[in-house]
């Protein structure tokens, strides 16, 4: 195929069709591109699409998506595609067809059909109404038989040469897959967020990894704050009482009666909304929120474009008429836009996405994967999220960028969209579903006292550099062109390279790579990564000055405000997510009880817990096991956030370890009560080994002359990331260099072997 032209294409847009067209040059029957939402992944497999169809004599693509929603959305951008070397448009080029019946015609060279459909048409039937409206993204997960899917004459395998799957770590295993493979086609992926499962799929052929993270640093997205409201009855539930009068009402048809409650019954949090109904709980919701707003966004004179998720469409109706009444604002003001909305649903979703109202929309899931809305600057969520890519979706329909001019069109009194925030009003967030968390994990560490931090080396770990890059992206949307001039004057680069620079310094494959080049090993350890994120910090730090840093935090404070605002009634909590009292306690809890879940499971946790006896036996890959452990079944108690929430809730003033194993060591104990308060790993050892040598000089033995000293405190320093010496130990560094083993019994004869036993016993306390 002739060379891209890539006039109107971002780099991202460039480096997946140019990867992907290669993967097709080389034969490999199927890609994945995975591109961070509202990155243009779409644009990218249409402008694929047009030069598949023009130079790689393409016949007939098909464009698979799995609702009706998503299948409207994909033919008006085909509708609106120019080429940049064509002046018509891609449907004055090519036959474009969306299917709404089994029949497809012999001319369309461009087919858009839900999964649901195509499945149908090969089966010969119609599709039952209503089939393409709902998302089926958390249904699919369940385990059920393979839908059958036989030869069909009309639509033989051959029928397609390429087909592009929107959304495709939902579309392609369980239910459907045999839909997909029932074609000899190519197979192009698009996702955002891919799965263990997406990967294999297509056979780990990835042509592109954008990440939400890149496209921050980019411009292309902003990152998200979290913002939490509690009440009792969401956390508790609530408990109706005997003979009083109760309404019961048909989720259908809304019908209402009265009736007396029969005996006292209690209900769960988990049944609000579905079998019970407590509308004071939805109020108290919504009052809240509307309360917290000026604190949320401070300085706006309007609500800003929000999206509530809603668990039913029933719920959905009881949180918009809440919604009217406690703004006090008419049916304009507050829309549903659902599968079963009254009138147009996209005729509703025009206006929420161009029109100044509605200023508040409400869905159970109709645009919560695929459906663009650029000025929405808040998620409202009063619905649980099984799925973590479903999750992953529904947070990116906040993460679009958009511009000044644009956003103010709909929302006058917005400077920028800087960024979105998530407001959790059901504990969706409290364990972690998502890849992308929000970028600033640190909201109470003041900027400057940040990017010194990081300047000068005193905090250089992921969630610092993280937090900078996220509040530099946050300004880069507000400056205007004088501040942007005059900051690149004083940094000697654009910001925006800045911003890449420090996402890039804690790039995981990047940080591998440097560590594999440095060790020249294929899987270098956790020290060597360290030390390779380390450098790579280091050299992005150098971009900042005290200069800089004061020019930048003069613009933060002249472009943002603080607003405070007293707690409301019944309301438990409204604050943005951070190290409080209670993120830390239901950390903690949640730490405990992993812990004592997994004590009989995971060899290290039982001998903490259970064989006191065998404590100085523990090694590193048995405490490696549990970080791994941790890692696959709660990525939410990582060690070092876990030792936050103990430092919290300890009152500890110490240095906190950037060693996720020497953390999780020190947590563990504290959870088996042998440490009554948060002690570092680190400093447990240098304690009880000088409690050991107190001890051993204080008796009638010989005493340890220097040289034997130099090479305990050796072996003292290996057990503090090591955890246990043996004998093989000393042929390993830093041993090896002061002559291994054979130095050790020149010091230490026979002694030697019982020595390391006593000194491992010792020290594991």
């Amino acid at each position: 195929m002739p060379e891209l032209n890539v006039a109107g294409l971002r780099d991202c847009q460039v480096s997946a069709i140019t990867k992907l067209e290669a993967s097709l040059k080389e034969d490999r029957p199927r890609a994945l591109i995975q591109m961070a939402t509202g990155s243009g992944k779409t644009f990218t497999a249409i402008t694929q699409v047009y030069r598949l169809l023009k130079h790689a004599n393409a016949k007939r693509v098909l464009f698979l998506v799995d609702t009706k929603n998503l299948g409207e959305q994909a033919e008006q951008e085909f509708m609106s595609f120019l080429p940049n070397d064509d002046n018509r448009k891609f449907t004055e080029l090519y036959n474009v067809q969306r299917l709404k019946s089994k029949h497809i015609a012999s001319d369309s060279q461009v087919c858009i059909s839900t999964i649901q459909r195509m499945y149908a048409i090969l089966k010969d039937e119609d599709l039952p109404e209503g089939s393409e409206d709902d998302n089926p993204a958390e249904t699919w997960q369940r385990r059920r038989e393979p839908l059958p899917v036989v030869y069909n004459e009309k639509i033989p395998p051959e029928y397609f040469d390429f087909i592009v799957i929107d959304e495709a770590h939902r579309s392609i295993y369980n239910l459907w897959r045999q839909v997909i493979e029932y074609f000899d086609a190519y197979l192009i992926g698009l996702t955002a967020t891919p799965d263990d499962r997406t990967f294999g799929f297509f056979q780990k052929n990835v042509v592109s990894e954008y990440t939400h993270e890149d496209a921050v640093a980019d411009g292309v997205n902003v990152g998200n704050e979290i913002y939490v409201i509690e009440t009792e009855i969401t956390q508790k539930g609530a408990e109706l009482k005997a003979k009083q009068l109760v309404e019961r009402r048909e989720k259908m048809t809304r019908k209402k009666r009265w009736e007396q409650q029969d005996e006292n019954e209690a209900y769960s949090a988990k049944k609000l909304d579905r079998s019970v109904v407590n509308k004071d709980q939805i109020r108290t919701v919504v009052r809240a929120f509307r309360d917290k707003l000026p604190e949320i966004f401070p300085g706006r004179n309007e609500v800003p474009k929000t999206l509530i998720f809603a668990k039913t469409d029933s719920h959905a109706d009881d949180i918009i008429q809440m919604v009217r009444l406690e703004f006090g604002e008419g049916n304009d003001f507050c829309r549903k836009i659902t599968s079963k909305t009254e009138g147009d649903p996209k005729s509703v979703l025009s206006s929420f996405r161009n029109d100044f109202y509605p200023r508040i929309a409400v869905t159970v899931d109709m645009i919560a994967t695929g459906t663009d809305v650029k000025p929405l600057e808040c998620l409202l969520f009063m619905r649980d999220v099984k799925s973590k890519n479903y999750f992953e979706q529904m947070k990116g329909r906040g993460t679009r960028v958009l511009k000044p001019d644009d956003l103010q069109k709909v929302t006058p009194s917005a400077k920028a969209k800087t960024h979105y925030v998530i407001v959790d009003a059901i504990g969706v967030t409290k364990s972690l579903k998502t890849a992308s968390q929000p970028l600033d994990t640190k909201p109470s560490i003041p900027l400057k006292d940040l990017a010194m931090g990081i300047m000068m080396g005193a905090a250089r770990d992921i969630d610092s550099v993280s937090s900078l890059a996220g509040r530099l992206s946050r300004i880069d949307h507000q400056i205007d062109e004088t501040q942007r001039a005059k900051v690149e004057e004083v940094a000697g680069q654009p910001l925006r390279n800045i911003i890449k620079t420090f996402f890039d310094s804690v790039d995981a494959d990047a940080v591998m790579e440097d560590a594999k080049a440095a060790t020249g090993q294929q899987e270098p350890d956790e020290a060597a990564q360290d030390e390779a994120r380390s450098k790579r910090i280091g050299e992005a730090a150098k971009a900042l000055n005290g200069t800089l840093i004061n020019l930048l935090d003069t613009i933060r404070r002249d472009l943002e405000q603080t607003v405070d605002h007293d707690n409301l009634d019944h309301v438990t909590r409204a604050e943005w997510a951070g190290d409080t009292d209670e993120n830390a306690k239901v950390l903690s809890q949640d730490f405990e009880a992993y812990l004592n879940d997994n004590r009989d499971r995971l060899e290290a946790l039982t001998i903490f817990f259970s064989q006191p006896a065998r404590r100085s036996e523990i090694t590193f890959e048995m405490i490696r096991e549990v970080l791994d452990a941790l890692r696959a079944d709660a990525p939410r108690l990582a060690p070092l956030n876990v030792w936050r929430a103990y430092a919290h809730l300890d009152e500890f003033k110490g240095m906190a370890p950037d060693k996720e194993l020497e953390a999780l060591v020190a947590l563990i104990r504290r959870v088996a009560g042998l440490d009554e308060t948060l002690t570092p790993h680190a400093d447990r050892i240098r304690k009880n080994f000088q409690n050991w040598v107190l001890k051993r000089h204080a008796g009638k033995g010989d005493k340890f002359n220097e040289a034997q000293m130099d090479w305990l405190r050796m072996m003292r320093d290996h057990m503090a990331t090591s955890f246990h010496i043996e004998a093989d130990d000393l042929d390993m560094a830093p041993f090896d260099g002061q002559g291994g083993l054979g130095r050790m019994y020149q010091l230490f004869g026979n002694d030697m072997e019982p020595l390391m036993a006593e000194m491992n016993e010792a020290i594991a306390g």
